[in-house]
């Protein structure tokens, strides 16, 4: 008996070794399949993996060039804090890396001369250490240096470790920063400078695109009779939007800052954008898709929506579908594209006569409207309105004015 005990046990010991080699073996395959394909990638096509090839090679050939100054040719004695700076200073803009520069600078400056007084006054390694690290960690905190604050400690260390704080070597220490700053500085901006327009392209033409789908794939649920868990599919593929819009604005950010400071700036062509306005029309169009597919989930349990009114709020979805997919992004000569404003002008104006229509059938289907179906109708109602901004933007405009002069006219006797 206690044989056979010990044979089911080794087995089922053998087939969980046997699971977690297989775990481990899937996992390094699917790791493995990944950088394949994100060499291939950054050999073939212009994108992130690109881009991040391309730094990194930046930040390589920045600290060897650091270190044939300062070690080969300088014989500087501290001649690693060169290609230190200068690899940690290989940022994704160029500003960005004049900014880190200045931040380490003053970090490093302020962590060598703490831990050199530290070393003056104590003439003790473990005393020291203990005067100035409590000090230069929290200095490494403060906000106002972000990621670099941790040079602080780290050159206290430095100079503690090696024991030598006099003036000349104080001086080296700095200089040597300073060197390798202005390296990394250099060699960012001066070749292959970083301009990130590509995300920021990519967004915005990923962002009308997916609300018009998810509108059209609401429509066709509506004719089909939904259920609740489609309804909340809707609601997740809504919320997944917003996020987009999020992204939108963290990309036009760095694009923003990769153009600060860049050499290169005016050397490649960069295509036109919207202005800022439009980033916050999509937001309120996200924004409501999300509250009209909330309110979908809510009513999905309740009675249904009339036929009528469900065939008039389908026809609604699909044509504010279609003003999103409709909408005109600048063409190369920074115009707009009369034939597609006017195809969204007709979409609206046919969503506007359906949001009419649906208004009337859940009027004329329930005599007092339930809190869903209300929901419903201002939801949808407040989408139209966001929408008027991408299908006829003059036309806000020139509405916005006249009311301006209606308001400054003076009061009639």
């Amino acid at each position: 008996m206690d044989d056979d005990r010990r044979t089911v046990r080794q087995r089922v010991t053998e087939r969980a070794t046997g699971r977690e080699r297989h775990v481990v073996v899937h996992t390094l395959g699917w790791e493995l399949a990944e950088i394949r394909r994100s060499v291939w990638r950054a050999v073939t096509v212009p994108g992130s993996e690109r881009n991040t090839a391309v730094q990194s090679l930046k930040a390589a050939g920045a600290a060897l060039l650091a270190w044939a100054v300062a070690g080969w040719w300088w014989e500087a004695p501290m001649a690693l804090l060169a290609p230190w700076t200068a690899l940690f200073l290989m940022h994704h803009t160029v500003y960005r890396s004049l900014l880190s520069a200045l931040q380490q600078f003053v970090v490093v400056l302020v962590g060598t001369l703490l831990a050199a007084g530290a070393g003056a006054l104590t003439h003790n390694e473990m005393a020291a250490m203990a005067l100035a690290l409590p000090i230069t960690v929290l200095l490494g905190n403060y906000a106002r240096f972000g990621s670099n604050g941790l040079y602080a400690p780290t050159a206290a260390l430095f100079v503690l470790v090696y024991g030598s704080y006099t003036g000349a070597d104080i001086l080296h220490r700095l200089l040597e920063t300073l060197l390798g700053a202005v390296i990394g500085i250099g060699v960012n901006a001066l070749i292959l400078p970083p301009v990130h327009v590509r995300r920021v392209t990519q967004l915005r033409e990923e962002l009308p695109r997916s609300c018009g789908e998810l509108l059209h794939q609401v429509a066709d649920g509506l004719r089909a009779d939904h259920g609740q868990e489609q309804a909340r599919r809707w609601y997740e593929s809504a919320q997944r939007l917003t996020d987009v819009v999020t992204d939108l604005r963290e990309a036009r950010r760095w694009a923003d800052e990769s153009y600060r400071i860049n050499p290169a700036r005016r050397l490649r062509r960069i295509p036109p954008e919207p202005p800022a306005a439009w980033d916050f029309v999509w937001d309120q169009v996200t924004e409501h898709i999300m509250r009209t597919t909330r309110a979908l989930t809510e009513a999905a349990p309740r009675p249904p929506l009339p036929a009528d009114a469900r065939d008039a709020l389908a026809e609604l979805l699909r044509a504010a579908g279609d003003v999103c997919l409709l909408d005109d992004h600048l063409q190369e000569d920074g115009r707009r594209d009369e034939d597609r404003t006017r195809e969204c002008r007709r979409a609206l104006a046919g969503a506007s006569a359906a949001h009419r229509r649906l208004t009337t059938a859940c009027a004329h289907g329930q005599r007092v409207l339930t809190p869903a179906t209300g929901g419903v109708l201002a939801d949808t109602r407040r989408l139209l309105s966001a929408l008027v901004r991408i299908a006829d933007p003059d036309a806000v405009f020139e509405a916005q004015g006249a009311r301006q002069s209606r308001t400054e006219q003076p009061v009639g006797r």
